[in-house]
């Protein structure tokens, strides 16, 4: 969502400055080009060429340091910038803003500003709690500013309390919600998606499973790719891994609870991207109580329900189907078996077994399989670089 978006970023004088210094990274990182300016309070905190040196561009803090006398800076960065970032948002700042004072570059920049605009407030307590301050806020939603809601836990003051600056994932998180409510042309828009993750778990008695070293990265990496493209996303996970609020999750064990929560899901679904690890096999009945030791145990097992085979039964000619094979050897053969047994449209094949890839790692390699194409080869890379692949299939099937 963020990647090659131009983010203009506001920086007000609270102790949280130092932070924003990270913020802006993570940015850069996500792809975003960032252009920064500062109030003369948060100079104080940290030094503009912190953020001139890191961000590869000239930091404004001056109204009237005006050096190129083609453009009028603040208002150039008002107009340059597809969204606009306050971090962190005090107090003082904000009342200006609900108040239209422009009295800085910042204040100046952002009363110029035509694009969305989100912020990050963090001040103490009792200033958040403050009357003026909630009617300042409620002027500024009134206005279509996104105004994030801070964190309550350790503050400057030496007391816990609601007013800390939040943590970057989740600043991040909700940045990337923003951007797609602003965002008309998503390939998947009023598209729901339902993907599945992580290796099911099997009960033997209540503190023993089978299962296997599925960690759920694949599924939850493709639920946020295709909530990026515009899908209404819907994660069937039994992954331990958390997953962003925008994702609707739906937390499952078993095969017999995953086979459930997605038949439940599947008829208002467009696609269904099967990337858990189902286990084939369940004991035949769950101990209540804790098994004692013995000498020799003998378990008894009984098939899963095969929800690949389920689901390619129900498809509709306007439902997308994918497949995962996860095998240890002749992977393609094995791979294509499913697709044509399966029904599916596509089997995503990759090789588990092996420590650089596959199960409970960062990284994958996968063999991308549908009728009527050649097999195409996503090399190795992280899990969130082939989710772009898998998803970009799926639009360009689904179009």
């Amino acid at each position: 969502m963020i990647e090659g978006k131009k983010v203009a970023l506001y920086v007000t004088g609270g102790i949280a400055v130092y932070k924003v210094v990270d913020l802006m990274r993570e940015l850069i990182k996500h792809g975003a080009v960032v252009r920064v300016a500062m109030t003369k309070s948060a100079s104080e905190f940290v030094s503009p060429l912190t953020f001139q040196v890191l961000s590869k561009h000239a930091v404004y803090t001056n109204t009237f340091a005006e050096d190129d006398p083609s453009v009028v800076n603040h208002i150039n960065l008002a107009d340059w910038a597809d969204f606009s970032v306050i971090a962190p948002l005090t107090a003082n700042t904000l009342a200006k803003l609900a108040n239209g004072i422009a009295d800085n570059f910042v204040t100046s920049a952002l009363l110029a500003t035509t694009n969305p605009i989100f912020a990050v407030p963090a001040m103490n307590e009792n200033m958040y709690t403050n009357t003026v301050t909630q009617e300042n806020i409620d002027r500024l939603k009134l206005r279509n500013y996104m105004i994030m809601t801070p964190d309550v836990g350790f503050l400057a003051e030496g007391y816990s309390g609601q007013g800390r600056y939040p943590e970057k994932e989740r600043i991040i998180h909700e940045f990337e919600s923003f951007i797609r409510s602003h965002s008309d042309q998503l390939p998947l828009k009023g598209k729901r998606v339902v993907v599945t993750a992580g290796g099911t778990k099997e009960r033997i008695d209540p503190v023993r499973y089978i299962s296997n070293d599925s960690s759920g990265k694949m599924g939850h990496a493709l639920a946020v790719e295709a909530w990026k493209k515009g899908a209404d996303v819907v994660l069937v996970s039994a992954s331990h891994l958390e997953s962003p609020s925008y994702i609707n999750r739906v937390v499952v064990e078993s095969a017999r609870d995953m086979h459930d929560a997605v038949l439940k899901e599947f008829d208002q679904t467009d696609a269904v991207i099967m990337a858990a690890a189902v286990s084939d096999y369940s004991p035949d009945k769950m101990e209540e109580q804790k098994m004692k030791k013995k000498d020799e145990l003998t378990l008894h097992f009984k098939k899963n329900p095969d929800i690949l085979k389920d689901l390619g039964q129900k498809k509709r000619d306007d439902q997308t189907l994918i497949g995962f094979a996860a095998e240890t050897e002749e992977l393609l053969h094995y791979a294509e078996k499913k697709l044509n047994a399966k029904n599916a449209d596509l089997i995503v094949a990759n090789q588990v077994g092996e420590k650089d890839r596959g199960f409970n790692v960062d990284k994958n390699e996968v063999t991308l399989l549908s009728r009527n194409h050649p097999p195409r080869t996503i090399s190795l890379r992280e899990k969130s670089e082939v989710s772009v692949e898998i998803i970009e299939w799926l639009i360009n099937f689904m179009n």
